[in-house]
Formats: C-alpha cells, structure tokens, sequence
C-alpha cells in the first residue's frame, strides 16, 4: 500500500509481479518456463484458482484507482498495469516479468535511457558502507558515462559537497551480491551501465540517493550542480511541522508526501544520523504535537541516546523504524491520544450542563445541608457546582452524590441519586418536582460553545440551549 502511494505521487510507471504462483495448490511446475507456457499446461482446477486471484488482485487495485489486467491481456500499457504471475522459486514467468519492464522502458522512457559511455560518469549513491579494510565505501550505481582509478569525484555529504579521488572500484562478480566484499573483482575503468562499490578517503557522512558526478577540468560547475539538485528534493516545509530524519533522499521523500497527504507539516527534514542537536531544535517548537522527531531507518547517536532515556527530558519524542507507514501510523495514533487526554482534561475542568428533578418522597434531610432525591432529566451531573431554578433563582451548593451509600464522581441523564445541596432548605429554595440546572459561569459557557460543542451528546446540547436561554433573557450577549 505504502509503496503504490509512492509511485503514484512520484509519477512513477510500474508493473505489478503477483509471486508464489508455485505456493498454489495443485500447480505443476515448469521451471524457468513462461507463465503462459506453464499456466497452459495446468488442470482446469489451478487455472480457476489462478484467474481467481488475478481477478481478487485486480479488484483491490480498482479500489485504490489503478487499472489493471494480465500483462498478456493489456492493449494499452499507457493506462492500464500489467500484471505478471511469477516465481521466482522456480523461475516462472520471469522471461515475462523482464520482458514487460524492457519493453515498457524502451517505450516510455527511451530519452531516459539514453547514455553515453564517453563523457565523464555521473551516478546515484545507493549506500554508505563501511567494509573492513576499505573503510567508508560507496555503493554506486554508474547510468552515464566512464568512472576510473584516480578520477576526482564530487559528491554530496550532510556538510555540503565535497571532492575526492578514487582510490579503488570493486565490481561485484557475476551473479554475486555487491554488498559482499569477497566477491569483488578488482577494475580500473566502468562505463555505464553499472553497479560499483567506490572506495576513496573523505566519504565519510555521503548522503545516500545524492547524485555522484566524475570532474574533468573546471570543479565549479559540477559542484554547483549538485548543490542544485540537492537543493530540489521535493520535500515541502512547513513554518510549523515536526522534524524528519531518514538515511537516503528518496526515503525524505517519501516520509514527506505521506505526511502531506495527511496534513501534517514538516519544519525540517534532513538525511543523516539523530544528534543532540537534532532533539535540542525539536525541544523548541511550540506545538506540542509537532515537538516529534521520525528516525526512519537512521542512526540515533550516543549523546541523543542518552538524552532520549533521561527521565527529565520528556518534552521531545521520537518515533523511530523501518517501515515508512509504520512510523507515521505510530505518530499520528499518539496524537490523536494527546489531543483526546487534552480534550478530555479541558472537559473535566469545565462545568457541564445538566438539568436535575427533584423527586418525590426522596426527601432526606431538608437542610444543613439538604439531601434529596433526584432524576438527571439531561446532562452530566457532577458534584461541586451550584445549582439554580429554571427561572433563575439561585438554590444551593451541590456538595456530593450518592448512590447506594457510595459516592460518585458524577451521574448521566436517567440516573437517580442522592445529592447533598449546601446553602438550601427544603420549602424555601426548592420542593419536590422542582426543575433545577447547574449554574454554568459564563466563560465555562464560551468554551463549551466555541469548543466542545460538536463532542458534546445532543441531549447535553440541548440542557446546554435551554440554560443559555434563560440567561440571555435579560443579557443577549450573555456567553458570546
């Protein structure tokens, strides 16, 4: 899902790889067969069971807005995604899958793919590594031009850009993984296109996705523009936002647009590991719910460590992982729950409206203080607040409520319950039947009206407008 929002945002073509056809039930394998091929000589059972699948995979894509098809039923790839049945256990399907993305490319992204092995190489850092014996190394992929020994190289680090000579390129073997060192051949010279390991002194804090450029002559102009397009990430900053570290560029991106799409700013977002630095910046935004820091996939230094885990320093938090989704789901849960504790504080400290009856043959004790039986008719009864008539005339002081012997906090509409009322004697400031509100203070009023309307229940909406009523008889403006 994360991944489809990305390459949707980013305007990025696709093909859909629907693996593990030999996990089915049934199938027969055909190793390093076509899918159609394979898919042709399967019972009628498997074939239902697979065009089943396709047809349940196409209808979630439909949900998320994509249009798709089996690659080999598209007539427009322009509009529609292909999917490919693969495994790649057995290697099904994978002529196919190849053949899709080679002919698509060749089709959409012709000027993309032009390159030229001559001029001088240009390349993307895909990783920042350290490797015994070699120290800080990059993983680079070549897309244009020659890279050599000794060439010197620009490149972007978290300190601005920097050059250096090569000191040695290592080429992964055939069918062999980059990131193992043993399995590197030794070259003096790539030409696009390649991946190489680059090992050089001063790599030290490259930021990985930042473009890679070989400088012959002048140094200014390549420098410059590198500076230039690290300047065009497509991150969006906000005045007000939280703050992002991640380990690559397109990792800032992608953090970035999903925020975006959920309207949470970003004030700062940066590639490298979290330092004390970072925490101390983000302990100064004002928002209390933009004071995070997101460490996707980046390193939290020692200081910041120590800083994080002191009891003391609990103004800043810091949601950290590897999986973009995960993280920001993390964030956008704790706020919703700061947001509600705050609500529910804020509630808790105002006096809310209720309208109580008092009850016949319910009374306890008629003063010093008074103690009645009552019905909530609306509302929320809570104990410390005055109470007065309908009419307006001041009762008493609500002073505790009691339901069979034991004391609560509060009563909801329906509820019957004792309740002691100071400053009132039965006969003089009530009787029975008497309809009484709780005394709400003006300012109480505001909120509740500005504020906290839309999460109040509508009965309590509507004891709240009868209150306001009777006070706005004599002062329109009373609580506005």
């Amino acid at each position: 899902m994360e991944a489809l929002q990305i390459l949707r945002s980013c305007r990025t073509p696709f093909v859909v790889a629907a693996t593990k056809i030999d996990r089915i039930h049934g199938w027969r394998a055909n190793t390093d067969q076509p899918f159609l091929v394979s898919f042709f000589h399967q019972n009628d059972r498997v074939k239902e069971i697979v065009e089943t699948r396709l047809y349940e995979m196409v209808a979630r894509l439909s949900d998320l807005g994509f249009s798709c098809e089996r690659f080999d039923r598209v007539s427009d790839f322009q509009r529609n995604l292909a999917i490919v049945p693969v495994s790649a256990h057995t290697g099904e399907g994978i002529a196919e899958l190849l053949m899709v993305m080679i002919g698509l490319a060749q089709r959409y992204m012709e000027q993309e793919l032009a390159l030229s092995v001559e001029g001088p190489g240009m390349g993307t850092v895909l990783e920042v590594k350290e490797e015994r014996g070699l120290g800080t190394t990059l993983d680079v992929i070549l897309y244009d031009g020659t890279l050599s020994i000794g060439d010197e190289i620009a490149f972007a680090r978290n300190d601005g850009v920097a050059q250096t000579k090569v000191r040695s390129l290592l080429k992964p073997r055939p069918m062999k993984e980059i990131l193992i060192e043993d399995r590197f051949e030794r070259v003096k010279t790539v030409v696009a296109a390649t991946g190489i390991k680059v090992s050089a002194p001063g790599l030290d804090g490259t930021i990985a996705g930042s473009p890679l450029r070989v400088i012959r002559g002048d140094p200014g102009p390549v420098m410059e523009q590198i500076q230039r397009e690290m300047e065009e990430i497509k991150v969006n900053l906000s005045p007000e936002g939280l703050v992002i570290k991640a380990d690559t560029i397109g990792a800032l991106e992608a953090i970035c647009n999903e925020l975006e799409t959920r309207e949470i700013g970003v004030m700062r977002a940066e590639v490298g590991p979290v330092s004390r630095h970072d925490l101390v910046e983000v302990e100064t935004i004002k928002s209390p719910y933009y004071r995070v820091l997101l460490a996707f996939n980046t390193q939290i230094l020692p200081d910041a460590a120590d800083m994080i885990k002191d009891p003391g320093f609990s103004h800043v938090r810091v949601f950290e992982g590897k999986v973009i989704y995960k993280i920001v789901e993390e964030y956008v849960t704790w706020k919703d729950e700061q947001k509600r504790r705050v609500e529910q504080q804020k509630f808790e400290q105002i006096i809310t409206p209720a309208k109580i009856r008092v009850l016949p043959h319910c009374i306890f004790r008629q003063s010093n203080p008074a103690v009645v039986g009552i019905r909530v008719l609306g509302g929320t009864l809570r104990s410390d607040v005055n109470l007065i008539h309908v009419d307006g005339r001041k009762v008493g002081h609500l002073k505790s409520i009691q339901l069979n012997q034991e004391n609560l906090r509060e009563a909801q509409a329906g509820a019957e319950v004792a309740i002691s009322i100071e400053g009132a004697t039965y006969g003089r400031q009530f009787t029975v039947e008497d309809d009484l509100f709780v005394d709400i203070p003006e300012r109480h009023v505001k909120v509740l009206e500005r504020e906290m309307s839309p999460h109040l229940p509508i009965s309590t909406q509507e004891i709240l407008g009868e209150f306001t009523s009777l006070k706005r008889r004599s002062d329109p403006f009373w609580g506005k």
